[in-house]
């Protein structure tokens, strides 16, 4: 058996041979990309060999009009990937932090046998679009009445199929018998809807048609990678996901010498991440950035932002790749949100945005005024927003309530448990005109630095600094909600930030079709709720 500084100096080994090969493949791991989604170009692929093309999985009724087609295409590529099971993937409510991977799965063969015994390939619409399963220990084993045990899977059209290992993943919605919820997917589906109705009646009243309103978001992912065989001797870091005993860890974060610091090859951190990214990009998910956190072993992951729907999806497999492939480097990946005592804890920040399926950026003033020919078309749109947020900033800060969580919030960098939303002081100042009876456009203040050296030009910065501390700052064209725990699925946080802005965007259309005008719904609502702008 290694000893302890063996198996460090044989992880180091490793974690340099992967850095060097890393370096040899130059943009190869980049050809790899979306290679395991079906979607785009690989969906075309295997779709037109169908009589079909890609286009079909824009329309959510290719579940009716070319299920078999679909499901014949996803058959040829999982084969072709070495992949000849298929899941029903779906996301069981209240599951954040209590198991890997956050989803329920049955992994069935594509295949079966004749009565010869050989191999047939068994793989139809049929079994591609609707799943069922035995659902009476969802949400947890108990709750539920046993002689009401069905539950119902349904591939869930907006996000895509996509294949790891030997097995092809459906996202799916998760409902009992009588269409209730059991899952996390449900709700959020639900969210989007009444979003979409009642954004695009609000647009309409402020001079903008348009088929709908979709939230995209963007989740930035922080982590602790600690040493594994480390990890195994302390039983309540196992157990409970936070150290509970001892003393506090001798070296803290003051120097703040950790903070995007480089990524050394002197530990397995930076040669795990590597390979989660490029694990990651087989599977479609653009995971674009990677830095040194705050505390000592902390790190962070970002994607590009996308549809919620997808991107929780996304996120919720990330989880999982960085605990398996931080196992596979000698490294346990630490998600709870606040492992250690004295130094930061994890979030998980949820850049949420708004915009038009034409693709109009609703929380983006130049571009929505634009659209709707109405320069306070932005500042209505804002104020609703700020009247949800102070209506139910209870059902806020619920969505992120967790003990990780709750341990995180207040403390070490961390936004307070209290909900607020940060504005800044040129956007305050426009919508306490507004509220005192102004009209116009949103015109930030533009502001340049110059540093006093021809070596580097001057350049110009945001109107409005970061704020670290708000729960929900705007930050230009999104909101970044802050105080989201690293270890949850956020599908919770978005069917909230959805309806509640669906309710407002409701109650100002109401107004306004009722005969008030725009501006003094929002006054109104300003008035109203200003205490939450902090």
């Amino acid at each position: 058996m290694l000893s302890s500084a063996s198996r460090l100096s044989l992880i180091r080994g490793r974690a340099a041979a992967a850095i060097t090969a890393s370096r040899s493949m130059s943009l190869s791991a980049y050809d790899e990309y979306g290679k395991h989604v079906f979607k785009g170009d690989v969906a075309e692929k295997y779709l037109s060999a169908q009589g079909a093309s890609a286009a079909v999985l824009d329309d959510p009724s290719w579940t009716a009009t070319h299920a078999d087609e679909v499901a014949a295409g996803v058959l040829e590529w999982a084969l072709d990937n070495g992949a000849t099971s298929y899941a029903h993937w779906f996301q069981p409510m209240a599951a954040s932090g209590v198991r890997h991977g956050l989803t329920g799965q049955v992994q069935n063969m594509m295949m079966k046998f004749d009565d010869k015994g050989n191999l047939v390939k068994d793989f139809k619409g049929k079994n591609l679009i609707k799943g069922e399963t035995d659902g009476s220990s969802f949400p947890n084993g108990g709750l539920r009445a046993t002689h009401t045990a069905g539950g119902y899977l349904a591939v869930d059209t907006s996000s895509p199929i996509f294949l790891r290992g030997d097995v092809v993943f459906i996202p799916s919605a998760f409902v009992s018998y009588h269409g209730h919820a059991l899952d996390e997917k449900t709700p959020v589906l639900r969210s989007n809807e009444a979003l979409s109705k009642e954004g695009k009646r609000l647009l309409a009243l402020l001079g903008h048609e348009t088929e709908g309103i979709v939230a995209n978001i963007g989740l930035e992912q922080e982590i602790f990678l600690v040493a594994r065989d480390e990890f195994y001797r302390r039983p309540d870091l196992q157990l409970t996901g936070r150290t509970i005993i001892g003393r506090d860890a001798p070296r803290g974060q003051e120097m703040c010498d950790h903070y995007m610091a480089p990524l050394s090859s002197a530990t397995p951190a930076l040669a795990c991440m590597q390979e989660i990214q490029e694990e990651c990009w087989k599977l479609g998910i653009p995971l674009k950035t990677r830095h040194r956190e705050v505390a000592p072993n902390q790190f962070e992951f970002a994607p590009l932002f996308g549809i919620n729907t997808a991107q929780i999806d996304q996120n919720v497999m990330v989880m999982q790749i960085i605990e398996e492939v931080a196992a596979r480097h000698g490294l346990a990946a630490l998600l709870q949100e606040k492992p250690f005592n004295n130094i930061n804890g994890s979030g998980k920040h949820n850049n949420w945005s708004l915009g038009t399926k034409e693709g109009v950026f609703i929380l983006e003033p130049d571009d929505i005024n634009e659209a709707t020919g109405n320069e306070s078309a932005f500042g209505v749109i804002m104020a609703a927003i700020v009247a949800a947020v102070d209506q139910h900033g209870d059902l806020m800060r619920a969505a992120i309530s967790s003990p990780g969580n709750d341990f995180r919030l207040g403390a070490c960098e961390a936004p307070p448990a209290i909900t607020s939303t940060y504005l800044g002081g040129d956007m305050t100042a426009y919508l306490e005109a507004l509220k005192n009876g102004a009209t116009g456009a949103y015109k930030p203040t533009k502001k340049t630095l110059d540093l006093g050296t021809s070596a580097v030009l001057p350049f110009d910065v945001p109107a409005e600094d970061r704020n670290r501390t708000s729960p929900f700052p705007y930050g230009g064209a999104r909101f970044e909600f802050r105080a989201v725990g690293s270890a949850q699925n956020v599908s919770l946080v978005n069917t909230v930030l959805n309806t509640i802005t669906a309710s407002k965007f409701k109650e100002f259309a109401d107004a306004i079709e009722a005969g008030a005008s725009p501006h003094d719904v929002a006054a109104g609502a300003l008035e109203k709720h200003w205490r939450v702008i902090f």
